[in-house]
């Protein structure tokens, strides 16, 4: 990765930082030489597992608070140079259970953590996680930056907003921010207790398991699978690229994948399990968007990032994790 000493000796926190992609950037900006601080409510079901920053216990600091605590927001953006907002609520399925917490979460946390930095921090910069739901059902395909944004969901809504608070906040107030709208991301340390957050993982887990893989539909919708570590690099390539902030910026292949031919790779490579067509639940069916997979153009020409590993070779590195560690997540 190009601007590797970005990260030298600087302050960065993660909000998130337990989670599924907060822990392997964690992981990486130790490895950068970064003094980072992990901000993460451990709220049950949400992701958050401390087993997942086990390699770097010993050099990072973790703080069990949330976004939305000011006093706590207050304290810990102070002397940071980065921040990385991945805290949020990020299951679909219970944004629509439960709006009132998906809103407060992620709207307010936002809010929170942007007025924080506004009194006591301009000088950081934040790199927001937001998701390619913000664009709803596509348009047209590939999906470029200035496609609609027409969110099914609530948790895309509040995501949406939220992304736009930080434009706001970069604009009005001067506190570089960088937007990022992510596809469907798999790899390592994501929670496999259930399916809501992302069937990528829970397709994996069912294949170790040498059960069926529930295939909704007639398998025949696309995605765009991005595998955790080029997500990373992507995340601080674009907080050590200056032309980044102020920007909004889709992350992803540009690869898509039916998730018929995702269960057959998925089999093929853990060796059991069996893809298996089933009906939509009805919760899933209201917010299912259609095809999508990401035009990255834009993140290529600014940043320079592109993604760097193959579905199979994703799959593969996924299987061995949890092979190994099947206990710390099943």
């Amino acid at each position: 990765m190009k601007r590797k000493g970005a990260f030298r000796s600087k302050e960065v926190l993660v909000t998130g930082g337990l989670g599924f992609i907060g822990s392997n950037l964690c992981i990486e900006l130790v490895k950068l030489g970064a003094h980072v601080t992990i901000i993460d409510n451990m709220l049950p079901r949400q992701g958050g597992n401390l087993f997942n920053v086990r390699d770097v216990e010993d050099k990072v600091t973790v703080n069990v608070s949330d976004v939305r605590n000011e006093l706590s927001m207050n304290h810990l953006v102070k002397e940071k140079d980065y921040v990385f907002h991945l805290a949020g609520q990020v299951n679909h399925v219970d944004s629509m259970r439960n709006p009132v917490q998906d809103l407060d979460i992620n709207c307010r946390g936002t809010l929170v953590l942007l007025e924080a930095l506004r009194q006591h921090n301009t000088s950081a910069k934040i790199i927001f996680a937001g998701t390619r739901g913000e664009y709803g059902s596509s348009v047209k395909l590939p999906v470029d930056e200035d496609h609609p944004t027409n969110p099914k969901g609530i948790y895309a809504v509040t995501n949406l907003t939220a992304e736009k608070m930080v434009l706001v906040y970069d604009d009005i107030y001067g506190i570089k921010g960088a937007c990022l709208r992510i596809t469907n991301t798999y790899g390592p340390r994501h929670q496999m207790a259930h399916d809501e957050y992302g069937v990528f993982n829970w397709f994996i887990r069912k294949a170790m398991d040498n059960e069926n893989i529930p295939v909704f539909g007639d398998g025949r919708i696309l995605r765009d699978f991005l595998f955790v570590e080029d997500l990373v690099e992507c995340m601080l390539m674009v907080a050590s690229t200056g032309e980044a902030y102020g920007k909004v910026f889709n992350v992803g292949t540009g690869v898509p994948v039916s998730f018929y031919e995702l269960a057959r790779k998925i089999v093929e490579i853990a060796g059991t399990g069996k893809a298996k067509f089933t009906a939509f639940t009805k919760e899933r069916e209201e917010v299912e968007p259609g095809d999508y997979y990401a035009d990255i153009t834009k993140i290529k020409k600014v940043v320079g990032w592109k993604p760097r590993t193959s579905l199979e070779e994703g799959i593969s590195k996924t299987v061995e994790y949890y092979r190994k560690y099947k206990k710390e997540y099943w």
